[in-house]
């Protein structure tokens, strides 16, 4: 299967590191034009160098903004007016007993986690639907079936946001875009190290190129038929027969 995307600009958000990284690396080296972001300019500056370096053919813009304000959004919106390939990555995550989780780390949450999404889809997506080709996933994780009992914040948002790629799935509907949401279960990175034994059927932690390979399939022709859904990426964490 040729999974090439030459001649697709793809933007990553929250990509400075980790997963976001991953999955911007993975489409460059498919032969996407990847923007990657972050809040800071030096570490959003770093994170394309990164791809550079592992793809040295490789087309990769540096926009720094925090995407969970709308100016920052705007910023990036002058930036990089459209793309075809949209991935909502940004967000955050910790452990915190549920009766200690403010209203304002709440709307926190909501704002990284949930908006910064809302507001790429809703900007970028039209676009895609006149041009008649699109694909936005979103980064969900295996906290939003299977919610935590230590990071319910994290759950609940993750929830929501394959709610919100649901519902815009929907709009794109007849189009020829396609909008998924991918479920990430335990995944290798300097916060999941003391993870050395995951619930999962693989019995390993993942790797974030995994993930970013996933996300090269649903951005290519080959994954027209695949709308609407949460695909798992989890290992076989969740256990149940569907999300």
């Amino acid at each position: 299967m040729n999974l090439d995307l030459t001649g697709r600009r793809a933007l990553v958000s929250g990509s400075t590191q980790g997963i976001g990284l991953a999955i911007a690396t993975e489409l460059a080296r498919s032969g996407a034009a990847v923007v990657v972001n972050g809040r800071s300019e030096e570490r959003t500056e770093h994170a394309a160098e990164a791809v550079r370096r592992e793809v040295p053919d490789a087309e990769v813009t540096a926009v720094a903004g925090d995407l969970a304000s709308e100016g920052g959004a705007g910023e990036l919106f002058k930036a990089t007016p459209e793309v075809d390939i949209l991935v909502n990555n940004l967000g955050i995550y910790g452990a915190k007993p549920v009766f200690e989780i403010d209203d304002d780390e709440w709307r926190r949450y909501f704002e990284v986690n949930v908006l910064s999404a809302v507001r790429l889809i809703r900007h970028y997506l039209p676009g895609m639907m006149e041009r008649g080709f699109g694909r936005v996933m979103s980064i969900a994780s295996e906290a939003a079936v299977a919610t935590p009992l230590h990071m319910v914040h994290l759950g609940v948002t993750k929830t929501a946001l394959l709610a919100v790629t649901r519902g815009f799935a929907k709009a794109a509907a007849g189009t020829g875009v396609t909008v998924n949401s991918v479920l990430a279960g335990p995944t290798r990175g300097p916060a999941s190290e003391e993870l050395d034994d995951p619930k999962s059927l693989t019995q390993r932690l993942i790797e974030p190129a995994e993930i970013g390979q996933m996300i090269v399939y649903l951005s290519s022709t080959q994954a027209a038929a695949t709308t609407g859904g949460a695909i798992r990426v989890d290992g076989g964490y969740i256990d149940s027969i569907l999300p």
